[in-house]
């Protein structure tokens, strides 16, 4: 096997190259880097790469693998790079601060033996929370800006305050490691099967960000652009299966509360669409539900909108389903479905034909919830209610008019399509949420009563 060379000191990469479970050594390059964009930040990344490698490879006598590696940042149109000093690593943090801003790393890989060269890059995604000018005080105190990209470490203390990325973590620390596993196996060299898969995993589309519908630390394998992707498939594919409703008014209505509900919503960076839907032929029994798809579709059935007496019921429709949308509770399903690394792979591709895949494969899941997901819907719709200025009572009043629905029903295998289950427990549920009490009847109702089928 040939020698592996790393040209570059950074003790970040030094870390990461370990994890590739193959011998390497550490040659500092002293080329020249580029220190303004010509063309493109990719292309400069590359460039600087290059210049590295080639600096250490003109200079090894025996046949080698000279990895080289720049990572930059970039925002608001301009590099960010190492501060001179601390004044300017604070001024340049809190301007990262204000907006999300991209981490470049351009990697180049050249075989000394027979002058093979590959060049590659990757780039992610990264938001961080405002800090005030006492907290970026003691975080320098602490971490020295001074030898980092943009001044920040994704890897210690920094990572306190970004709550979010979309792409490869190892990017932002410096070297990421699924782009350099798959260049180096093009030069005959395999890593550990393992860490590549978990690499491959971790840095084709995993993301983390802190969601402040559930309160938590989450972990996805699609970025926002990638959940619209799959949420307009499956929009698609609904729409064709049924007749969208084309009363102005109807749809005026849906669209006006709707407005009014998202804006007051966790997800402000997805932009929600709501439609009426019926089925393409009438039937005695229409559908009386309404789904939410990822990505922010929003889809009420007219069997279900005839039954609703006033517009704060029809709040409480529209924001329960925001709210799954919020909480992220269909693609986490999504997710989970996935039971291999091979469909792991495949689903996180960036192409819409994969998106159309997905949701066929996939269509029925997003109807279809736990019990824990829709008293979380009901909690954060309660919330969207009441901060969009619409009753709360509407909620329990509609969950009656379910419940109601169901008593009416014979018996029949639960139908996701149909209705949700465990209504006599969310009704409990969501009169505690309201008045901050339990009732006797809500205590028999959340401790297993069941009222009529389906619940």
């Amino acid at each position: 096997m040939k020698k592996i060379i790393l040209a570059s000191a950074s003790p970040q990469r030094k870390v990461l190259m370990k994890l590739l479970k193959v011998p390497f050594t550490v040659r500092r390059s002293t080329a020249e880097e580029r220190g303004t964009i010509s063309t493109t930040v990719s292309d400069l990344v590359k460039d600087n790469a290059l210049l590295k490698a080639i600096d250490i490879a003109e200079r090894v006598k025996e046949p080698s693998i000279v990895i080289g590696a720049d990572t930059v940042v970039y925002a608001k149109s301009r590099l960010v790079i190492k501060p001179k000093d601390l004044a300017e690593a604070k001024k340049n943090l809190k301007m990262l601060m204000s907006e999300p801003h991209w981490v470049y790393t351009g990697l180049a890989v050249i075989d000394t033996q027979d002058k093979t060269v590959l060049v590659d890059h990757d780039k992610t995604k990264v938001f961080m929370n405002e800090m005030t000018d006492e907290e970026i005080d003691r975080y320098h105190q602490d971490v020295s800006p001074l030898d980092k990209a943009g001044g920040f470490d994704i890897e210690g203390r920094g990572g306190v305050f970004i709550p979010r990325i979309e792409g490869c973590y190892f990017n932002v620390v410096g070297l990421p490691l699924a782009k350099l596993a798959q260049m180096l196996k093009k030069f005959g060299v395999h890593v550990l099967t393992l860490v590549m898969a978990v690499s491959l995993y971790g840095c084709s589309g995993l993301s983390t960000n802190f969601n402040t519908a559930t309160g938590s630390q989450e972990t996805s394998l699609y970025s926002t652009e990638r959940e619209q992707e799959i949420g307009a498939s499956v929009a698609r594919d609904l729409e064709n299966e049924y007749n969208l409703v084309e009363d102005m008014a109807v749809n005026e209505r849906v669209e006006r509360i709707t407005r009014k509900i998202s804006a007051v919503c966790d997800r402000q960076e997805l932009v929600y669409i709501a439609k009426v839907l019926e089925e393409k032929k009438p039937t005695e029994d229409p559908l009386v539900n309404a789904f939410a798809l990822p990505g922010g579709y929003v889809y009420v059935f007219k069997g279900l909108l005839d039954r609703i007496k006033d517009d704060d019921q029809l709040a409480a429709v529209i924001a329960h389903e925001i709210g799954h949308v919020t909480a992220r509770h269909s693609i986490k399903r999504l997710q989970a479905s996935y039971g291999s690394m091979v469909a792991l792979l495949a689903a996180m591709q960036v192409n819409s034909a994969v998106a159309g895949g997905v949701s066929a494969a996939t269509m029925a899941m997003f109807f279809d919830y736990s019990q824990e997901d829709e008293l979380q819907a009901d909690a954060l719709g309660l919330k969207y209610m009441k901060a969009a200025g619409y009753k709360p009572a509407g909620v329990v009043s509609m969950l009656e008019i379910l419940q109601e629905y169901d008593r009416q029903q014979p018996p029949r295998p639960k139908l996701n399509a149909r209705t949700h289950p465990f209504i006599h427990q969310r009704i409990a549920a969501v009169n505690r949420e309201i008045h901050q009490e339990l009732t006797f009847r809500d205590y028999v109702r959340m401790t297993g009563e069941r009222e009529g089928y389906g619940q």
